[in-house]
C-alpha cells in the first residue's frame, strides 16, 4: 500500500487525478479513519493538500517514536483531534542500565500543552518515559474523558499516583502497568476506585511487589462484568485465584499470582473447576515459582491459549512437554533456560502452529550454568514448527550449521534476535566466527526486518547484511565487527534501516560519518564503547543540523573520546531539558 501511494502521489498526472476523483471532505475522512496503520496514514497525506487535510482532520491517534523527534506543540498544530497518543522516550538501551538516570524523556511538558490542546484525551500509552506522581494526579484531573492507562518501562512514579488515577478516572477501562521502575508503597492505591467503579476492562499490576487488599480486588473484579484482562502479581494465592476466576469467567487473557501454596484436593478441585469455566482464555502468564503437582490443574484452560508466557516458571523440560500436549493452538511461546533443549524439543513435537518463541536465561550472569539451552534445541523447534517468523534466543553456544538448518526449515523470519551470552564466542565445533550463521539468516530470510548478532563477527557479517537485508529495520550489534567497514556496509546495503544499536564494537569516525546520506531517514542510531571521538560527533552536528547529535560522558573518561552517542532525526531542534551528562552537539 505505502509503494502504491508514492508511486501515484509522485505521477505527473496525480494532482489531476486528484481533481477528477475528489470526494466530499466529510467522505474521504470517513474512508481515511478506516486506515488503522500509521505508516499507511503517513503514506495517504503525501498523496496531495486534500488528502493530507483529510487525513489531518481524521486521525485520532498518533504514534511518536521518540518523544524528542517532535515537540507536542507541533504535534498540535498538526493534529488537531487527536483522542489516543502512544510514545517512546529513552533509548532502548536503557534497559541495560547504559543511559543515565536522569537523562530526560520526561511526560509532564506534553500533558501541558495536551490538556490545553487535546482536552478530550481518552489514551496515553508511555514506554520508557519518566512520569512523576505529580504528572499522573495532574492526567488524573484534567482529562474528564480519560480512559485508558498503559506504561511499559516506565520510571519517576509511584504507587501514589496510581492512587490519583484510581480515585479520579471515573471512566477508566485500563490500567496496565508493566515492566516499572515503581516505588511501590504498597497496595492501599486499590481501595481508591469507588465503590460504584464498574468500567476497567484491563487491569495489570503483575511487576508490584506489595500485597494487596484482596477484598478490594475481589469486589473490583466482581463488579467490573467488562473486565477481559487481569493480571495479578505474585502476592495473590491460589486459593485466591480461584475466587477471582469465578467472578470474572469472561477473562481472555489471565496473569496469575504464585503457583506454589499447598492446597487441599477440594481447593485443588476448586481451582480446576474455576479454569474449565474460563473458555475465552487465550492468554496466560505469571505463574511464579509453580510446582509441578499443579500443572494439571491448568490443562482446561489450555485448549483455547495462542499466548503463554513461562518467563517467571522456572519449568523443567519434562514439565513443559506435559503443559503443551495440551496447547494445540500456540502461537506464542516464552520459556526459561530451565527447560533445556529437552523442553525445546517437546515445542517442536506439540506446537505446529508456533509462530513466536522466546527463550530467557534464568541466571544471565551466573559463573555455573545449572541450566542450558543449545543448538540442538533450536533445531528441533525449526524442525516442527514451520511458521515460526519470530525467535529471541539466549543461549552460550551456536554452530554456523545449526543456525543454517533452523531458517533453512523457517525461512519466514521477520525477526531473528540470537543471543549467545558469552562475548565473541565462534562456532564452538569448528572454532570459526558465526559469519556464515548470520550470512544464512538474510540471505533466506528476505521478510527479515530486525535482527540482533551475537558471537564472534568479523566484518564479513555486515557485508552479508548490507547485500541482502533490504527489509531490515532495526539492527542491533555487540562485541562485534572488524573495522569500520562493516558499519559503512549497513549503512550503505539497508534502504529501509530505521534504528541501528551499536555497543562494544571497533566502529570508529570514519563509519559514523558514512552515514551522513542515511540517518534523516533513520529514527536513531546508538553507539556506546566503541572508537568516536568528539570531534568527528561535531562534525557530523556540523554536516546534519536537523539531527540531535547526543554525548553522554562517564567519569573520569578520555576528554576527548565519544563514550555513548545517540544520534536522532527531529523537527524540533535541540532539547532544552538535557542533564549536565549529555552534551548536545
Amino acid at each position: 500500500m505505502d509503494s502504491e501511494w508514492k508511486r501515484f502521489r509522485d505521477s505527473p498526472n496525480s494532482e489531476e487525478l486528484t481533481r477528477r476523483s475528489s470526494f466530499p471532505d466529510e467522505v474521504l475522512e470517513r474512508v481515511l479513519s478506516l486506515l488503522n496503520s500509521h505508516k499507511d496514514r503517513s503514506s495517504v497525506s503525501l498523496v496531495c493538500k486534500d488528502w493530507y487535510n483529510a487525513e489531518r482532520w481524521s486521525r485520532t491517534h498518533v504514534f511518536i517514536g521518540n518523544c524528542y523527534s517532535v515537540s507536542p506543540e507541533i504535534v498540535a498544530r498538526r493534529f488537531p483531534n487527536i483522542r489516543s497518543v502512544t510514545l517512546k522516550g529513552k533509548p532502548r538501551f536503557s534497559d541495560f542500565n547504559l543511559v543515565p538516570e536522569n537523562w530526560g524523556a520526561d511526560i509532564h511538558a506534553w500533558l501541558v500543552v495536551f490538556v490545553v490542546k487535546y482536552p478530550f484525551l481518552e489514551e496515553l500509552r508511555l514506554k520508557r518515559m519518566v512520569i512523576s506522581d505529580e504528572s499522573l494526579e495532574f492526567l488524573s484531573v484534567s482529562f474528564p474523558n480519560f480512559k485508558s492507562l498503559s506504561l511499559l518501562s516506565c520510571d519517576g512514579f509511584s504507587t501514589n499516583g496510581l492512587a490519583a488515577i484510581a480515585t479520579h478516572c471515573k471512566n477508566l477501562t485500563e490500567l496496565d502497568i508493566q515492566e516499572n521502575g515503581i516505588d511501590d508503597r504498597g497496595g492501599s492505591w486499590l481501595s481508591c476506585f469507588p465503590e460504584s467503579f464498574t468500567s476497567l476492562e484491563v487491569l495489570n499490576f503483575a511487576n508490584l511487589a506489595s500485597d494487596v487488599n484482596f477484598d478490594v480486588l475481589e469486589r473490583l473484579v466482581s463488579r467490573c462484568k467488562s473486565l477481559r484482562v487481569l493480571k495479578v502479581n505474585q502476592s495473590i494465592s491460589l486459593e485466591q485465584l480461584q475466587r477471582l476466576l469465578a467472578h470474572a469467567p469472561q477473562l481472555t487473557e489471565l496473569g496469575t499470582g504464585s503457583f506454589s501454596q499447598q492446597l487441599t484436593s477440594h481447593q485443588d478441585e476448586e481451582l480446576k473447576t474455576a479454569f474449565s469455566n474460563c473458555k475465552n482464555i487465550h492468554t496466560l502468564s505469571g505463574l511464579w515459582d509453580v510446582k509441578a503437582i499443579y500443572l494439571p490443574t491448568l490443562y482446561p484452560a489450555c485448549a483455547n491459549l495462542t499466548f503463554l508466557n513461562l518467563s517467571y516458571a522456572a519449568l523443567q523440560g519434562g514439565e513443559l512437554a506435559k503443559l503443551l500436549v495440551h496447547c494445540p493452538q500456540l502461537r506464542r511461546l516464552w520459556v526459561l533456560d530451565t527447560v533445556e533443549d529437552k523442553g525445546l524439543e517437546a515445542v517442536g513435537l506439540n506446537c505446529p502452529l508456533l509462530e513466536e518463541l522466546r527463550v530467557f536465561p534464568i541466571d544471565p550472569y551466573g559463573e555455573e550454568i545449572a541450566h542450558e539451552v543449545t543448538e540442538a534445541g533450536f533445531i528441533a523447534v525449526s524442525n516442527g514448527c514451520r511458521r515460526l517468523h519470530y525467535v529471541l534466543y539466549f543461549c552460550r553456544q551456536m554452530t554456523n550449521a545449526a543456525v543454517e538448518t533452523v531458517v533453512r526449515n523457517c525461512p519466514n523470519f521477520t525477526h531473528f534476535r540470537l543471543c549467545i551470552m558469552i562475548p565473541g564466542r565462534p562456532d564452538y565445533t569448528t572454532n570459526e566466527p558465526m559469519d556464515e550463521a548470520f550470512g544464512a539468516v538474510v540471505k533466506t530470510c528476505t521478510k527479515l526486518q530486525r535482527l540482533s548478532v551475537s558471537g564472534l563477527l568479523t566484518d564479513l557479517t555486515f557485508e552479508y547484511i548490507g547485500k541482502y537485508a533490504k527489509n531490515l529495520e532495526t539492527l542491533s550489534v555487540a562485541f562485534a565487527g572488524s573495522s569500520d567497514w562493516g558499519m559503512q556496509c549497513v549503512l550503505e546495503g539497508c534502504p529501509k534501516l530505521r534504528k541501528l544499536e551499536i555497543r562494544d564494537c571497533p566502529f570508529g569516525n570514519k563509519a559514523l560519518l558514512s552515514g551522513l546520506e542515511k540517518y534523516e531517514s533513520m529514527r536513531s542510531l546508538w553507539m556506546s564503547a566503541c572508537n568516536l571521538t568528539l570531534n568527528g560527533c561535531r562534525a557530523l552536528a556540523r554536516e546534519m543540523p536537523r539531527l540531535n547529535v547526543e554525548v553522554m560522558k562517564e567519569d573520569g573518561s578520555d576528554e576527548s573520546h565519544a563514550d555513548k552517542v545517540y544520534v536522532y532525526r527531529t523537527v524540533a531542534g535541540p532539547r532544552r531539558d538535557a542533564p549536565p551528562s549529555v552534551l548536545t552537539l
